[in-house]
């Protein structure tokens, strides 16, 4: 009866994973050994800030919810210590914060990701990685736009200075 209990409440962890998941836009999957007690608080830290949940399964429970979901593309990686970080809203921080942090530290190994639907290996989460979060896309691109905006201001200003000087005489 015991054993019955047990087995129902590991359903439920993982349905409740399940779901979890599947309301991510994205997730990566990390080997997390060898790294010590303050860098993992420093690294919860800043994936709590970015609105990240960062959490350690067992790969079992992992395995059912991504079969649930119906992605086999994380089975070779689901062995040894893993953690998985996840975002509701930003496709890019879980890999940008702990790609940052993996290239600070051997023993520290991002094993695969997930973003909207497509499954990424190492290379491809490192690749994600590098890429810049939305508001600085943002910013880059209102800063782009910005400066021939000022330049025709500038212009249509020296244009309406001249008329209204020619006027004047």
């Amino acid at each position: 009866m015991a054993s019955e209990k047990i087995l129902e409440s590991k359903k439920a962890k993982v349905a409740a994973l399940t779901e979890t998941l599947q309301s991510c836009v994205s997730f990566v999957l990390v080997d997390y050994k060898g790294i010590t007690v303050e860098e993992d608080t420093k690294l919860r830290k800043e994936l709590r800030e970015a609105g990240v949940q960062y959490t350690v399964e067992k790969n079992s429970m992992l395995r059912f919810a991504f079969k649930n979901m119906g992605i086999d593309a994380f089975d070779d990686v689901l062995h040894g210590t893993t953690a998985v970080a996840m975002s509701t809203s930003d496709q890019t921080a879980p890999a940008r914060i702990l790609g940052k942090f993996a290239e600070s530290k051997e023993t520290f190994n991002l094993k695969a990701g997930y973003v909207e639907g497509t499954a990424y290996d190492t290379a491809g989460v490192m690749a994600l990685s590098k890429i810049p979060s939305k508001e600085v896309l943002l910013a880059q691109l209102v800063g782009s736009l910005q400066g021939p905006i000022q330049k025709l201001a500038a212009t249509l200003q020296a244009l309406a200075d001249s008329k209204s000087e020619e006027t004047a005489a």
